[in-house]
């Protein structure tokens, strides 16, 4: 069980890992045990709410797949288990900015101190444009 957040837990049976061989340094360590961590967590198949699903495609962005699938990879640990905490982690780091709904925007209307700088903005402008005219264009 991973937790989320108080009231949201998401069950080891959710995740997929599969662990590869990572790449870069580390000389004959990267090339015989399998330290890289895929982790794999089906957006559509679980059992989240139906508005922090779409939350979280969108946060996803290029991690998840066509199938609805989010993909995090860890890499960036030479043991196997920080590496999978690591992948664990982000995921929960997700959920988390995902449960989060935004603030409704609430319409406003400018004050009456922001209506009168515009007017005189304008008016500014206005005045340096007809400064520019030829005389003939009046």
């Amino acid at each position: 069980m991973i937790r989320v957040t108080d009231r949201l837990v998401i069950d080891e049976r959710q995740i997929v890992e599969r662990f590869v061989r990572a790449s870069g340094p580390g000389g004959q360590n990267v090339n015989k045990v399998a330290t890289a961590v895929e982790l794999r967590f089906d957006v559509r198949g679980s059992s989240l709410p139906a508005g922090m699903k779409a939350r979280l495609e969108g946060i996803a962005g290029r991690r998840m797949t066509a199938d609805g699938v989010l993909v995090i990879d860890s890499r960036e640990h030479r043991t196997q288990a920080q590496n999978r905490g690591a992948a664990r982690e982000r995921l929960a780091a997700l959920l988390r900015q995902a449960a989060r709904r935004p603030a409704a925007r609430r319409p406003t209307r400018p004050g009456a101190v922001a209506r009168e700088q515009r007017l005189d903005a304008k008016k500014r402008r206005s005045g340096v444009k007809r400064l520019r005219r030829v005389r003939g264009d009046e």
